[in-house]
C-alpha cells in the first residue's frame, strides 16, 4: 500500500460519518515535505482541511503516533502554543490502511531554511525572536490543566530517550557507523543528575516545522507533534542551535559559515539569552550534553527514514534515500559537541 494516495472514497465516507459540518466531493494532494507521517491536503467545495496519517506497513514500536499528535494540538488548543485545530481522529486502520487525524488548514509562511533568505535583512531576527518566544511558551504549559500531566513517563527524561533512541537506531540500522557507537557510548555515560525541571517538549523544534502569519513575524502554527512528551526543555532549545550548526542550503539546512551579524540573525548566545529571558532561567549549564543528544536523536530519526526507503514505505523515499548519507554527519557533530562538556 503506497504513502503517496489516499483511498479517497474511504476518507471521504468515513468523514461524512464523523465530522459535523463535512461535505464532499473530495480531492486530495500530497505535501511534498515531510518525511514520516504523510500529509494531505484535502480540499471539498466549502473548506480545505489537513490529513495526517501514520505510514501503512511495518513501522518501529511507538513511532509515527498520530494518536500522540491529534492528544497533544488538541490539549493546546486554549493555550499560548499556536496550533491548528483539531477536528477528528480515526484508530481503525481498516479504514485506509493505517490510522489518521484531519486538522484545520492553517495558511500561513513557510520557511524551509533558517537563513532566511527570502526575507529582507530587518525582518529575520523578528522570525527568530518569535521562535524563541513560542518555545518558551511550549515549556511553560501547565501540564496538569491541559491534561497533559500523564503524556509522558516520569524520571529522567534523558535516560529514558537515549535507551529509547538507541534501541530504535539498532531497528533500523544497515551498516556499521563507528561515530555512532561512540556517541551513544558517551551520552550513556554522561547524562546529568536528573533536575526536576518537566515541561511539555516538542521534540523536533525547528522553523520547517512552523507556518508564520503572512504579514507579521508572528507564528501561526506548530507543526509536527510526533516526538512530544513531557520531559526535560533544554533538548528542544538545543535542536534549534544543532540545525543552525548544519552546513547552509538545501541538504543541511543550518547557518555554519553565515555571517549571521550581516545578514541579520541572532548568534547562538543571543538565541539562548532570549530564551531563558523568556522562560526566566539564569542560563544552561552544560549545554554540550544536550547539543550531542539532539544530534544522536536526529541520526537515529534519519536512519529510521533511511530504512524505510529502502523498505519502500517512506513518504518521500528519494528524499529519504538521500538523507541517510548525513546520519554519519550528525553523528560525528555530536561527538564534536561533546568535548565542549
Amino acid at each position: 500500500m503506497t504513502t503517496q494516495t489516499l483511498d479517497l472514497a474511504a476518507v471521504e465516507r468515513w468523514l461524512k460519518a464523523h465530522l459535523p459540518g463535512f461535505d464532499g466531493p473530495l480531492e486530495a494532494e500530497k505535501f511534498a515535505v515531510g518525511q514520516s507521517n504523510p500529509t494531505f491536503r484535502l480540499t471539498t467545495p466549502t473548506k480545505n482541511y489537513v490529513l495526517r496519517r501514520k505510514p501503512p506497513g511495518v513501522l518501529l514500536k511507538s513511532a509515527h503516533a498520530v494518536d500522540r499528535e491529534f492528544r497533544v494540538q488538541k490539549a493546546l488548543a486554549d493555550t499560548d502554543v499556536p496550533v491548528a485545530k483539531m477536528h477528528v481522529l480515526c484508530e481503525d486502520d481498516s479504514v485506509i490502511g493505517s490510522a489518521f487525524y484531519v486538522m484545520d488548514e492553517v495558511h500561513g509562511r513557510h520557511f524551509n531554511l533558517p537563513d532566511l533568505p527570502e526575507l529582507a535583512r530587518d525582518d529575520r531576527r523578528p522570525i527568530q525572536e518569535e521562535m524563541s518566544r513560542v518555545l518558551a511558551a511550549i515549556h511553560g504549559v501547565d501540564l496538569q490543566a491541559t491534561g497533559l500531566d500523564d503524556y509522558g513517563p516520569a524520571g529522567n527524561y534523558y535516560r529514558r530517550q537515549i535507551d529509547r533512541w538507541t534501541k530504535q537506531y539498532r531497528a533500523a540500522e544497515t551498516e556499521a557507523r563507528p561515530d555512532m557507537d561512540a556517541l551513544i557510548a558517551w551520552l550513556d555515560a554522561n547524562i546529568p543528575p536528573d533536575d526536576g525541571m518537566r515541561t511539555l517538549v516538542h521534540g523536533d523544534y525547528r522553523i520547517d516545522n512552523m507556518l508564520f502569519d503572512q504579514s507579521r513575524p508572528r507564528i501561526a502554527a506548530v507543526l509536527d507533534w510526533e516526538l512530544s512528551t513531557t520531559g526535560h526543555p533544554y533538548a528542544d532549545v538545543a535542536a534549534v542551535i544543532m540545525q543552525w550548526s548544519m552546513p547552509q542550503g538545501p541538504d543541511g539546512r543550518g547557518l555554519a559559515g553565515v555571517d549571521r551579524r550581516a545578514a541579520g540573525l541572532m548568534e547562538d548566545e543571543e538565541f539562548l539569552a532570549d530564551y531563558c529571558a523568556r522562560a526566566g532561567l539564569p542560563g544552561i549549564e552544560g549545554f554540550g550534553f544536550y547539543l550531542a543528544f539532539t544530534f544522536f536523536r536526529m541520526a537515529g530519526i534519519i536512519q529510521g527514514v533511511y530504512k524505510r526507503a529502502l523498505d519502500g514505505n517512506a513518504s518521500n523515499p528519494e528524499r529519504g534515500r538521500q538523507m541517510g548519507a548525513l546520519v554519519p554527519r550528525f553523528a560525528a557533530a555530536g561527538l564534536e559537541a561533546a568535548k565542549t562538556v
